[in-house]
């Protein structure tokens, strides 16, 4: 008799982790602190899921993307590249600042990365950074280095 317990039982087990990730991201609500403040974005929590290029420790820290040319035009070539990425939406921008939402394939995970031009050093500093969870195993570097890449095309 327990064994057919165990055989109902143990999807149900196996299948847990993926239901409370699943309910995680459904819940996770916009973070409050988007958007410049004073020239500068949001500093990266203490956590491994989030980098940026004017704040957070070693492991966080990034380096601002450099552009040529006016800061529009930096922009609109910007909002292409965000565009043309998979999953992204582009939520809000104005003449220096730019918010996309990323969201992961499997769990719906939405990452919240955001971009702003400082015309007078001529860089775009960027903020990439997941709603929850701890550890994002690395997804916001890499989708920063592959817009690095396209940047440099």
């Amino acid at each position: 008799m327990p064994k057919k317990w165990l055989f109902f039982a143990l999807p149900l087990l196996a299948a847990a982790p993926a239901v409370v990730l699943g309910v995680l991201s459904a819940l996770a609500r916009r973070p409050e602190n988007l958007g410049p403040l004073d020239g500068r974005l949001a500093d990266c929590p203490a956590s491994p899921n989030c980098v940026a290029t004017q704040s957070g420790g070693p492991n966080q820290r990034m380096r601002p993307l450099s552009f040529e040319g006016s800061p529009q035009a930096a922009m609109e070539r910007l909002k292409s590249i965000v565009a043309g990425m998979p999953r992204a939406k582009i939520v809000s921008s104005s003449e220096y600042y730019l918010h996309a939402e990323f969201t992961s394939a499997l769990f719906r995970f939405v990452d919240d990365v955001e971009f702003l031009i400082d015309p007078d050093a001529k860089q775009i500093h960027f903020r990439s950074a997941s709603r929850v969870g701890h550890s994002d195993l690395g997804a916001n570097r890499r989708r920063m280095e592959a817009i690095g890449r396209l940047w440099m095309q």
